[in-house]
């Protein structure tokens, strides 16, 4: 791009490279407008108890069937400005929540539609942003004042089911709802801090998702010989070590010359002298069960085996670390230093065996009791995709349980808020003058297009649904939404967290204002 010439004579000045192009004024937002618009057709069947999924073929050749609003977007390859810009909103989303992307980015989406339309209509971009925070501040003061506490295990059971509702966990139904809750409550109860991470999760490789069981404790995965791995089948003693039990090697290589068998001996009783340490060190422990990153020796192995001590060795760092948290036991890293504060505490330790197509599977399954700081959410099913997305909606149910027992807040769903907040920012636009009106009405139709997504994926007309719930929430209650058959009616059993859809229409808004304030798009590119 050159300095035009001003007749002066004087070459132009040149500021960057023949192919960059710049766009200005309306081009740039249309083109915004377009990205966003086509970012939120992508996602808008997904949404709700009656959202379809992708299919989304990888560059890797690898496919994947999803109606995960997070799984989908970070799986697009996005190329325009905006776009990515709702890449970073789905992020955000994600992380802060753990829920709702594909509403915020519906609402988004929406929003720059609105956007558009008043922009070709000459409105200024700053006359919207202003009005898209003014009618922000009011929909968050109506949220607030809508929002509920609930603390009963039936109330936080919705928050899961909701979040799960439209994926391939739904169909876990209640029942599932209800083992996620247990899950927080026993972590709770152990006096730990209420956060997913504390919950694994571990594919059984069969069964049905409705079999899904609780595990107070861990899933240790190993190839064991179990005919000869002692079960414990009561309140026994844990030891957590990071240490190696064998007899060490040295750094350096050396040969050691033997002139005589007495020599021979003498090294080979060394080393029976090291080891019958060791030995004599995990069985005065106390521990019934002693588990290791590290490896073990056969000789150690065994000598614990037929003490009735269960040994288990080369487990991954992770893995050791959860053992530790699950039992309350402290990580040793040498054998000298234990001591009876460092043990652990299980009250079962059982072999699951199972035949497959690949081969014998054996696993170990670590049963704490009430007191597990870490327990395991052991899900039925098969080895693929499916029991990806069911672990995918579980741990979105998880983390919408996390922050609700964190605060206790909680929205009816089914879009009964975004009409409530719609009519009251119609109202709110009706004593408004000037252009900002027009804007408020904008957002008041953004708000809208939730409801209506969940009616159009029902098989509902939008026009009939946004006139039924209109009337409704004038005329009966406040509580009115679209239910999960498509019909209007009073929401009672879908609910949302509450800084959930805070954080969706703040972030939301953020976005688009910030598309918004956009007037050239230079691309160096030259596309």
């Amino acid at each position: 791009m050159a300095q035009q010439d001003d007749g002066s004579g004087r070459a132009p000045v040149v500021i960057v490279r023949p192919t960059t192009s710049v766009t200005s004024g309306i081009a740039v937002t249309q083109k915004l407008v377009g990205a966003a618009v086509a970012f939120g057709d992508i996602l808008r069947r997904t949404y709700g108890p009656n959202g379809l999924d992708k299919m989304m073929y990888k560059t890797n050749g690898e496919n994947a069937i999803t109606n995960d609003g997070a799984k989908i977007v970070s799986e697009l390859l996005v190329k325009h400005p905006a776009a990515k810009a709702f890449v970073q909103l789905a992020e955000s989303q994600e992380n802060a929540c753990g829920d709702g992307v594909t509403g915020c980015l519906l609402f988004a989406s929406e929003l720059m539609r609105e956007a558009g339309r008043l922009l070709e209509r000459g409105i200024h971009p700053l006359v919207l942003v202003e009005a898209f925070q003014y009618s922000l501040d009011e929909v968050l003061g109506i949220l607030h004042a809508r929002t509920m506490r609930v603390s009963d295990v039936k109330s936080l059971s919705l928050v899961a089911q909701t979040a799960m509702i439209g994926k391939s966990a739904e169909s876990g139904g209640l029942e599932l709802a209800k083992l996620l809750v247990e899950a927080m409550e026993t972590v709770r109860e152990a006096g730990k801090p209420v956060r997913a991470e504390h919950i694994r999760m571990v594919k059984r490789g069969k069964d049905s998702l409705q079999e899904t069981v609780l595990i107070k404790g861990m899933v240790v995965e190993q190839k064991f010989d179990s005919e000869r791995v002692p079960e414990i089948k009561q309140q026994s003693g844990v030891l957590a070590l990071t240490c190696s039990l064998t007899v060490e090697q040295s750094k350096r290589d050396a040969e050691i010359e033997i002139e005589r068998p007495e020599q021979m001996m003498a090294f080979l009783d060394a080393e029976e002298a090291i080891l019958s340490k060791k030995i004599q060190a995990l069985i005065s422990s106390g521990a019934k069960a002693i588990f290791t990153s590290k490896s073990i020796d056969d000789r150690i192995k065994h000598a614990c085996f037929d003490e009735g001590i269960l040994l288990v060795g080369m487990m991954e760092d992770a893995g050791i670390e959860d053992l530790a948290s699950a039992t309350n036991a402290t990580l040793i890293n040498h054998l000298d230093d234990i001591d009876a504060s460092s043990l652990g505490l299980l009250s079962e330790a059982k072999m699951d065996v199972s035949e497959r197509e690949d081969g014998r599977r054996t696993r170990l399954i670590v049963n704490v009791g009430d007191t597990a700081g870490l327990v395991t959410l052991d899900v039925g099913g098969g080895q693929g995709v499916a029991t990806e997305e069911y672990i995918r909606a579980m741990y979105d149910g998880l983390r919408s349980l996390e922050m609700v027992i964190g605060d206790d807040g909680v929205l009816l769903g089914g879009g009964a808020f975004h009409i409530a907040a719609a009519l009251h920012l119609r109202e709110k636009a009706e004593a408004t003058a000037g252009r900002h009106r027009l804007a408020i009405e904008a957002f008041s139709r953004a708000l809208e297009s939730i409801p209506v997504a969940l009616a159009n994926n029902a098989g509902e007309d939008q026009i009939d649904t946004l006139l039924k719930l209109r009337a409704a929430h004038r005329n009966e209650s406040v509580d009115f939404g679209v239910s999960k058959d498509g019909s209007i009616d009073e929401i009672d059993g879908v609910l949302i967290h509450a800084t959930t859809l805070s954080h969706a229409l703040q972030a939301a808004v953020e976005t688009a204002c910030g598309l918004l304030r956009v007037d050239q798009v230079i691309s160096s590119r030259g596309d």
